[in-house]
């Protein structure tokens, strides 16, 4: 079936709202690194071809993309909230605080905001959408870049942490990472809060 990724924003802009931001987050799942979400407004009647849920498309694609979104957005941030907050506040608070910071760094400030999945404490209008990267333009965008700039920053760590391989998992729970768990346990960056890393010892 053929979704109109429009369809949510054409309803929006009916309604006389003009400035649309899409919010998304990624890392949830992920056993090390921040958790980090992006916000992003498109202009009016704006066409990517391609766009779509950042999960479904190779990294290449996702890198051209996110060029082409940020060359053409009116507004993107992105916000980083790191392992240690995610511990403290659990990785639901994080993933909600790292939108609402990712919202308020807007400028210009949206009138209309669409979430993906959950719903925020916010002074604007809203609307939380689950599988929103599927069903929204706004959306997609938001977790293309949200994914490229998490993405960087794991393939970064992987250099000050060889051997966990996190420039491949992105910090994910793949067998590849949970034997580097076993072998030379925990590193800072990990989620100490998180199941398969609680009871391993901090690697030194």
């Amino acid at each position: 079936m053929n979704i109109d990724k429009h369809l949510y924003e054409k309803k929006i802009y009916q309604q006389g709202f003009s400035l649309i931001a899409g919010v998304d987050e990624v890392g949830r799942g992920c056993l090390a690194g921040p958790v980090v979400a992006s916000a992003v407004i498109m202009p009016v009647n704006c066409e990517i071809e391609g766009v779509m849920d950042s999960k479904k498309l190779s990294d290449k694609k996702r890198r051209i993309l996110k060029a082409k979104i940020e060359q053409l957005a009116l507004a993107h941030t992105t916000v980083f909230i790191e392992e240690g907050i995610v511990d403290n506040i659990n990785i639901l608070e994080a993933s909600k605080l790292a939108m609402k910071k990712a919202i308020e760094g807007l400028s210009p400030k949206p009138d209309f905001v669409l979430i993906d999945a959950l719903k925020l404490n916010l002074d604007i209008p809203s609307l939380g959408l689950i599988k929103g990267d599927d069903l929204s333009f706004s959306i997609a965008c938001a977790s293309i870049i949200a994914k490229v700039n998490r993405d960087d920053f794991m393939i970064k760590i992987d250099k000050d942490y060889p051997g966990y391989g996190f420039q491949n998992h992105k910090g994910y729970p793949t067998k590849k990472h949970l034997d580097a768990l076993s072998k030379y346990g925990a590193l800072p960056i990990h989620r100490q809060s998180y199941g398969p890393v609680k009871n391993l010892k901090k690697a030194s």
